[in-house]
């Protein structure tokens, strides 16, 4: 994705509201009928807070009448919103860090709808994982690298933190190169790409991007670059991606991934990240792998 994408064209409306003095049975009524997890709290449409389903069935499981208990007694304030024209990358990024899974949208202070983790994963489908090990990397054990490649070069830079034996969840691996105008050339030649997005200076100059980019698919091989340098002999299961950005000839991006979770028999899912030199991602993802003994040397 190049194009920013703004919370409005994503968001659910009419969103379902109700206001602070309802009974708890009321909510529960709603949310049944509606078939929905949540609903926004508002005074005279201004979000004052949210109501779910879990607030309603721990209300019960604490033994609270529902129909002596308000909707401002159980509901989470003060609220967090996002603005319709924010980007999705904002809302996902709000989510991230609060652990949220849904965001009330307001205009003018007025609530106008509501944006879920379901709806950004249209879009964005791995910006918004939750429940990630989030180690600070200075308090992670720094191995030594164990390299499984034909060659390296005095170009390229990679980090690997945790077990050089086995993989495990936590552990991170980054490789850094920079994508030169000879690689996005080759590139092309490789794989037939020759858009001239990509090959013709005069021609990008022409187009939103104003310069000449190295081809999406290039800037994700460099996820596999960082992912040949875990342990074991690594082969790719599965790849998703979400194109954040562009990446002009010439700049150097980073490769991150994590492992977040190992799904059994040496396979591991990872996040996985390109990040251009200013900091900005302009890759993100999801990657699957699986971890194979390296064969003994001859």
């Amino acid at each position: 994705m190049l194009a920013p994408i703004a919370v409005r064209d994503v968001m659910q409306t009419p969103v379902e509201t109700i206001p602070p003095d309802a009974s708890a049975r009321t909510a529960a009524t709603r949310l049944r009928e509606a078939g929905i997890g949540s609903l926004v709290v508002c005074e005279n449409r201004s979000p004052v807070g949210i109501v779910t389903d879990v607030d309603v069935t721990d209300l019960v499981s604490e033994g609270l009448d529902p129909a002596e208990t308000t909707v401002s007694d159980i509901m989470s304030s003060p609220l967090l919103t996002i603005k319709v024209d924010d980007s999705i990358q904002d809302a996902a990024q709000t989510m991230r860090d609060h652990t949220y899974r849904r965001l009330p949208v307001v205009e003018d202070g007025e609530v106008v709808g509501i944006v879920t983790t379901t709806d950004l994963s249209n879009y964005l489908p791995h910006l918004i994982r939750m429940g990630r090990r989030d180690t600070p990397d200075e308090d992670r054990e720094r191995t030594s690298i164990r390299v499984d490649t034909a060659y390296e070069n005095d170009d390229w830079a990679f980090e690997y933190l945790g077990d050089e034996a086995q993989i495990d969840v936590g552990d991170t691996v980054k490789f850094t190169k920079t994508l030169s105008e000879a690689d996005v050339e080759a590139f092309a030649e490789a794989s037939g790409d020759t858009n001239r997005l990509h090959m013709d200076a005069d021609f990008a100059a022409t187009t939103r991007f104003g310069e000449r980019i190295a081809h999406g698919t290039l800037v994700v091989g460099v996820i596999s670059s960082a992912l040949a340098r875990l342990p074991g002999l690594i082969i790719y299961l599965s790849q998703d991606v979400s194109y954040l950005g562009p990446v002009p000839l010439d700049e150097r991006v980073t490769a991150e991934c994590e492992v977040v979770e190992n799904i059994g028999n040496n396979r591991f899912r990872l996040s996985t990240a390109v990040v251009r030199s200013d900091g900005e991602t302009v890759v993100d993802g999801e990657a699957v792998v699986i971890s194979d003994e390296i064969p003994p040397a001859e």
